[in-house]
């Protein structure tokens, strides 16, 4: 896809603070410090529109960005991460299940899980969720330059028995090089419609950014 537009439109707690539910939207999910806020940017091939940290954490909002004026891309505060004051931990669930059960212009999630480390109870538990209410989920593993080639190939297979889901429904994804972008963006664009504009009218790759 050749995005042609990415901006910032606004943050949220509560469904009172969403912009209007006017386009399709995909979020993205995962554990603190998975690499989500390095993967949006790289699928929408800008540096440094999603701000990202080297503290886990620090999204503790819910953040909407709009892509080609067409789509909006929604970054879920991430979890698990346990050096998060108590009080800041217990307004995410609410927050984020608020949002996952009242958008109805939510096509998918994007579950994010670092190549590194195997999914614990709290992906079970959002992949449970998520099955429960119908909602599609994009299985993806970050930072798949971090193994090499054969440990990408084990690591996908161990990930996938351990959600229940062929090894095939899950992405490879590296914000570094690359790797994945296009596949994600076809699985993407597999579940938006665009009110009767595909948005494979603008696909393709670019390199701006």
């Amino acid at each position: 896809m050749i995005v042609k537009s990415a901006t910032f439109i606004k943050s949220a707690v509560t469904p009172a603070h969403y912009p209007p539910a006017d386009r399709p939207e995909i979020a993205f999910a995962g554990r603190s410090n998975v690499g989500k806020s390095s993967l949006i940017n790289r699928l929408i091939n800008r540096r440094r529109l999603v701000k990202t940290s080297s503290t886990p954490g620090r999204t503790q909002l819910i953040n909407f960005f709009s892509v080609n004026d067409s789509l909006y891309f929604v970054d879920l505060p991430g979890y698990g991460y346990a050096k998060v004051p108590v009080k800041i931990q217990r307004t995410w669930a609410p927050m984020v299940e608020a949002y996952l059960g009242g958008r109805p212009t939510l096509r998918a999630v994007v579950l994010i899980i670092d190549a590194r480390r195997l999914p614990g109870r709290e992906e079970h538990d959002l992949l449970a969720r998520l099955r429960h209410q119908a909602l599609p989920v994009l299985p993806v593993i970050s930072k798949a330059d971090k193994l090499s080639r054969m440990h990408q190939q084990a690591r996908q297979r161990a990930v996938a028995e351990a959600l229940g889901l062929p090894p095939g429904d899950l992405i490879l994804f590296s914000a570094k090089s690359g790797l994945g972008r296009n596949e994600l963006w076809q699985a993407i664009e597999a579940r938006i419609d665009v009110g009767g504009a595909s948005l494979q009218d603008h696909a393709g790759r670019s390199d701006n950014g």
